[in-house]
Parts: structure tokens; C-alpha cells; sequence
């Protein structure tokens, strides 16, 4: 089966295709598109010349291969193609099936002859006992939906319609998100079908692996948070709310639902950053959706919040591009996002639905840009205004921005 190509990723995991030495581990949130990232790059080796026998994919949800559960099992099932000369290619998906894996894995990779991809459930990948056991012996590599640029370039791979007017299609990619497969179907479908993930999420990467004694007020913090993607947050005003809406809660237990929902990569935090002191202000956040189709997908009301569902797409448009993100404060006012590329450089973004409402809206949205003293780049990023120029700002709209895959 042909397969769309997730260039932006291929392009960062290719010069790792042929590294024996470190164990790439493809992690993003279930449906994303991790197994066929990873197929796509066995399929790439095999076109680069390197013969069958010497990859091994081995999906261990699927039939034939879910009686491998232990450690000795899956050693055995990998010492098929022991015999082969030359380097070997090991793709393992769903590896969190197996216990003790970390052993196995570092035990081929010990060798120097395996070069070794896999991918599983965030909630084990990314707990403590794969960085312990593994530290220093892996690269992640975290997989997002779709951007944009890639919504658009996986409807023209099915066939299907691409609007000329490219608002348009920015607004269903707000309303409808960018799970991959979701993109086969229409209507109520494609929000079962992403309602169908949650559950799944669940079920497979957090009931399995950590133990949530009652699920409904799991459910009731889960929709909580998602209800309220973007705006400001604190243990405390969660505790209020969900206390006056009958589900009184303890503050360690809803800490850690926040932080299973995090490890699950459904949501992320994004801190406060003091752009006088250049320190993380504790205590508030703003959390922000893997994907905007988990919103719509629990909410019948399928009317776009432009506000929060522009800064959410920017968030995680910045995250693939590998920038680190906080919101800035200056003084009393409040910039969308600081982005940081290493620990020296920033770039600010304030993100509007519009700046043509009237004056007071556009001096609103241009003023925390202009109160920062420093020369790093800014950008205003609105949804479809005409373009303005004013104090070295970068106006662009996001729409184009992301179509054209551009970088801040």
C-alpha cells in the first residue's frame, strides 16, 4: 500500500537510518501516523538498495505476533535474521506488548550490526524506566497530526477536493483537526472515529499502564482540561470548578490525571516565561490539544472559538518545528508565545483572530510586541487580514504561514 510521505519528519530521522549506535524512538499521540512514519522508512532503506531478509518489521498488535509478551520470546523472534550478513534493520511497533524489552533492545544494539526504530505507547515509552535503562542509547523522535501544509498535501494523495480559497480550508482543518486516517471520512463519522481514539487512549495506553481507580471523574477532569484548551489554568481554579460542578477532587490525584493525560500526549503545558528575569513563573499554565478534532469530537457545537483553536494550531505548528514554547509575560501584559530554538535566541508571536475590528483591537494586539526591547524577531499572526507594517512586526497570516511550511 502507497503511503503519504511525512517529509519534515523523513528529513530529521534520515541521517540516523544506517546509526547502530542509538535507538530512534518514534513517540506522538495514538493515530498520529508513528507506524506509517516507520514503515515508510523501512520502505525507504529497501529502496536504497539494502535486501529484504536484512529488515525485520514486526507490529506486536498484529495477528501472529501478539503471543509475544516476554523478553525471551521477542529475542528469539529477532535472531531470525541473526544469520544474514551485513547490517540488519529491526522496526518494532506496539513494543511496549513485551516486558523487560529495554533489555533485548540494547542487547541487539550492543552488537553494532542492528539499527533499531520503535514506536509504542507514549505513557511506558516515556516513563522512567526507558530513560533509566536507556539514557544516552536513544533519540526521540516526536511525531504530531498533520500540519497544514500536510492536511493540504494528503488530500490531493487521496484524490480528494483542495478549495482554491485557502481560508476555507484552514477553517475545516480548525473544526476537523489532523488525524491522518480521519481525513478517509466524513461527518459524524470522522467524530466517532476521532471519539474512537480517546477510547482507545484509554483503554491501551493508560488503563494498561497506570492505574485510574475512577474512571468517570477521569473522564470528567479529561473533558475539563479539553473543554478549556487555552485558557489560563491552576490546580486550584480546576479544583473550584470541578467542586461547584459536583466532582470534588484531591489536588494530588488531579495532578496526576494531568499529568496521564500529559504522558498520553493528548494535552500539552505550555508555562508562564518572565521575559525581565528570562525565568518559567510557576503555578499557572495554559494547556493546549495535540489535536483540535479531540474538541470537536466531545462538543456537539461545532462553531470555531477562533481565539483559542488559532493559538492551539500555532502551538503545535511551533513543537514540529522543534521550537520550545512559553507564553511571555512583560509586566502586566501578556505575549501569546515565546518560541526558543536554543537557549540564547527567542521569537515572539501574538496570534488574533482579526486586528480590522478597530483601532483599539489593533493596538491591543501590537502593543506587548512593542513593549519588548530586544531585536529578536516578531510576528503578529492573524487569520486573514490585510497585511500591515508597523515596527519591524512580521504581520503574516496563518494560513499561507503553514501551507507554505514556513519557519519564524
Amino acid at each position: 500500500m502507497k503511503l503519504y510521505k511525512r517529509e519534515n519528519y523523513l528529513q530529521k530521522i534520515r541521517g540516523f537510518y544506517h546509526d547502530t549506535g542509538l535507538i530512534k524512538v518514534i513517540t506522538g499521540v495514538r493515530r498520529c501516523g508513528k507506524s506509517s512514519l516507520m514503515q515508510t522508512i523501512a520502505d525507504e532503506i529497501k529502496a536504497s538498495g539494502i535486501p529484504q531478509e536484512n529488515i525485520l518489521y514486526l507490529n506486536l498488535d498484529k495477528r501472529g505476533f501478539r503471543n509475544i509478551k516476554t523478553a525471551d520470546q521477542l529475542d528469539a523472534l529477532i535472531e531470525k535474521i541473526s544469520a544474514v550478513d551485513g547490517m540488519k534493520y529491526l522496526f518494532i511497533d506496539e513494543i511496549q506488548n513485551v516486558k523487560n524489552f529495554e533489555e533485548v533492545i540494547n542487547g541487539f544494539r550492543e552488537e553494532n550490526t542492528y539499527s533499531i526504530f520503535i514506536t509504542g505507547s507514549n505513557s511506558y515509552l516515556l516513563s522512567g524506566e526507558l530513560v533509566t535503562k536507556l539514557t544516552g542509547r536513544y533519540l526521540e523522535f516526536e511525531l504530531y497530526t498533520l500540519s497544514f501544509e500536510e492536511y493540504l498535501g494528503m488530500k490531493a494523495f487521496l484524490g480528494k477536493e483542495i478549495r482554491p480559497d485557502l481560508t476555507a480550508e484552514f477553517d475545516t482543518y480548525l473544526s476537523e483537526g489532523g488525524f491522518p486516517k480521519a481525513l478517509q471520512y466524513e461527518g459524524t463519522d470522522k467524530q466517532a472515529y476521532i471519539h474512537g481514539i480517546i477510547n482507545e487512549i484509554f483503554k491501551k495506553d493508560i488503563k494498561r499502564q497506570m492505574p485510574v481507580r475512577k474512571a468517570s471523574v477521569f473522564d470528567t477532569v479529561q473533558r475539563y482540561i479539553i473543554n478549556n484548551f487555552g485558557a489560563t489554568m491552576s490546580l486550584t481554579n480546576i479544583m473550584a470548578d470541578l467542586k461547584k460542578n459536583g466532582c470534588p477532587i484531591k489536588r494530588e490525584t488531579l495532578n496526576r490525571y494531568i499529568k496521564i493525560l500529559e504522558d498520553a500526549k493528548i494535552i500539552y503545558p505550555c508555562h508562564r516565561f518572565d521575559l525581565k528575569s528570562r525565568k518559567s513563573i510557576s503555578g499557572e499554565q495554559k494547556y493546549y490539544l495535540a489535536d483540535l478534532g479531540f474538541y470537536f469530537a466531545l462538543n456537539t457545537d461545532k462553531r470555531i472559538n477562533y481565539g483559542p483553536a488559532l493559538e492551539n494550531t500555532v502551538y503545535v505548528y511551533a513543537k514540529s518545528k522543534g521550537y520550545n514554547v512559553s507564553i511571555g509575560r512583560i509586566g502586566k501584559l501578556e505575549c501569546d508565545f515565546i518560541l526558543e530554538k536554543n537557549a540564547t535566541d527567542y521569537i515572539y508571536v501574538q496570534v488574533a483572530m482579526t486586528i480590522m475590528d478597530s483601532i483599539e483591537t489593533e493596538e491591543r494586539e501590537y502593543r506587548p510586541l512593542e513593549r519588548i526591547r530586544d531585536n529578536y524577531p516578531k510576528y503578529l499572526m492573524t487569520r486573514n487580514d490585510l497585511i500591515q507594517h508597523r515596527n519591524g512586526i512580521q504581520h503574516v497570516n496563518i494560513a499561507p504561514f503553514m501551507a507554505e511550511n514556513r519557519l519564524f
